[in-house]
Formats: C-alpha cells, structure tokens, sequence
C-alpha cells in the first residue's frame, strides 16, 4: 500500500504534463475563450472565428485572478488553471467549491443555470452531470475530495492555503455569457414636409370648345 500512492501520484503527474503543452519563455501565449465558453491557452492565435482570445498575462499566470498570488502558486495556476462548474441547489457542488476554498486552491466559477449553460457543458464535457472540476486539461465529473485531491498534489498544488488575506476570489459567471437584446431604436419623427400633402389646384370648371364637358387628367 506505501508503495502504491507514489506510484499514482506519478502517473497522474505524468498524464496532466502530457495533456498541457509547455510553453517555452518569452514565447506569446494566448487566452482563448471557444465560442462554449471554455478556456485554453495556446501559442497560436485561435482558428475558430467566433472564438476570442486575448494575450495571456507574462510570468506564466494564465489562470484568472493570480496576478497577486505567491510566485509558485501563480505558476502552479497559470500551467494548471482550475475551473469549477456548478449549478443551482447542487449539494455536491457546495461540497467541492469548500473544499477548493479551504484548501486555498485560486479557481474559476461557471454557473449552469439555463438550457445554453446545460448544452454547452454538454458539448465540453459530453454530459451535463455537476459538479465538474478541469484542472488544466484534466475533467473530473461529479465530486470526490480523495480524487480531487490526487489530482490537485499531482498538479504541485499546496497542500494547505498559502493564499494571502488580502486574497479575493472572481466572482462566478455564466457558462455562456449572456447577451442582452439591443434597445430599440426610436424612429425620429416625420418631417412637417413629408407629412403635408401635396396641394393639387381644384380642376377649372370651364369649358373649352374643344372640351365641352371640361375634364381633366
């Protein structure tokens, strides 16, 4: 049994390494955000057009809200970025957002509260079970605290908060960013000219000797 904890914690350090690129210093990485709201960070601007993407901040802090976060943390963040997905009235969800905050482990909160949440959580994790945890690559489905576990210490994570207190955690988003309808537009109102008519002179009632009955075209 001694035996058998090194040996996963160094096959799940090894298959997190495989599933994110090291990205060499000084080299460009950016932050794309895929049109299902998912978020990853590459050295090539993205190819999707819907998609958005943005320089990631140097220093290797690619995960969000780590700029004033120890230096060995906001690397941990920035290779591994954790992201947690949570829905409404969801115990278990409850229970894995305490555990990543008593831990001090800097995350990332989407909410998956309407049927464009639920589809596009679908689409990234090929179900709509919550909670689900990614931590860099990496998607854990539903809530365990010894997996969880395993897989934050293969990641270099600290086992205990090193957070300082002036610390404050993003504020949880939509899984899909909601966009609000345009306000309408007022028609400006009619010119004075458009609306009067055109005066048409009243037809003579004389009579011409070509034109006895006097009619006009």
């Amino acid at each position: 049994m001694s035996r058998t904890r090194p040996v996963l914690a160094a096959g799940l350090a090894a298959l997190m390494a495989a599933a994110t690129p090291i990205v060499a210093q000084g080299q460009q990485v950016w932050r794309i955000v895929g049109p299902d709201g998912r978020v990853t960070f590459s050295d090539k601007p993205p190819q999707e057009p819907n998609a958005k993407a943005a320089p990631a901040a140097s220093g290797g802090s690619g995960g969000s809200g780590t700029a004033g976060l120890p230096f060995e943390l906001r690397q941990v963040a920035g290779k591994y970025p954790v992201t947690l997905y949570t829905g409404t009235n969801c115990v278990p969800c409850g229970s894995g957002r305490a555990m990543l905050t008593s831990r001090g482990i800097p995350f990332t909160e989407k909410t998956v509260t309407t049927a464009e949440d639920a589809q596009a959580l679908e689409r990234l994790a090929g179900e709509s079970s919550l909670p689900l945890l990614t931590i860099g690559g990496q998607q854990l489905k539903g809530y365990s605290d010894s997996e969880w576990t395993q897989f934050l210490d293969a990641a270099g994570y600290p086992k205990n908060s090193v957070l300082p207190a002036s610390y404050r955690p993003p504020a949880a988003t939509p899984l899909v960013a909601v966009q609000r309808p345009a306000a309408p537009t007022t028609a400006a109102p009619a010119s004075n000219t458009a609306n009067q008519r055109a005066t048409v002179p009243a037809p003579s009632s004389g009579s011409s000797p070509s034109n006895p009955a006097g009619i006009q075209f």
